[in-house]
């Protein structure tokens, strides 16, 4: 007989809490979060004064491509950079350059159709306030923003 009090005391108490409780304090999400479109950075380097893609370069502008497939692509960041030597002149168009070689690759790697934003640099923030010239500065920036195909 306690054994059947003790059991109708549990499910007395377990009615009571959902009842207080109820369903609606179940957040309404996912459970498990669909990352599967989130925005894909990459930084695309460069031999020093060129502007021509390598294969590993081409690699990964593909692999990011790729990625985007079956997403929603919002917007493309594109910026260009140069090292410190140089003019700024030089630097700046080097820094197109290379921006553009980056943009034509990512079209040809079948991105999806998105809104392109292109910059370039040059040597701006290529030397550090105390006069240190900034590391690996031959590249291009890119991140691709993603968003979830809508239904």
């Amino acid at each position: 007989m306690m054994v059947r009090q003790g059991s109708g005391l549990r499910i007395v108490t377990l009615g009571a809490l959902l009842a207080l409780g109820g369903c609606e304090a179940w957040p309404n999400r996912p459970l498990v979060e669909d990352v599967r479109c989130a925005d894909v950075s990459a930084e695309i380097y460069f031999q020093a004064d060129s502007a021509n893609l390598g294969a590993d370069a081409e690699q990964l502008i593909r692999a990011a491509a790729d990625q985007a497939q079956g997403c929603t692509v919002t917007r493309v960041d594109v910026l260009g950079l140069a090292d410190a030597p140089g003019s700024a002149s030089a630097n700046l168009a080097l820094s197109q350059e290379r921006a553009k070689a980056v943009t034509a690759a990512l079209a040809a790697a079948r991105l999806p159709a998105a809104q392109f934003h292109v910059q370039a640099a040059g040597d701006a923030g290529a030397v550090t306030p105390e006069g240190l010239a900034q590391p690996m500065r031959r590249r291009v920036d890119i991140v691709l923003r993603l968003a979830a195909p809508s239904s």
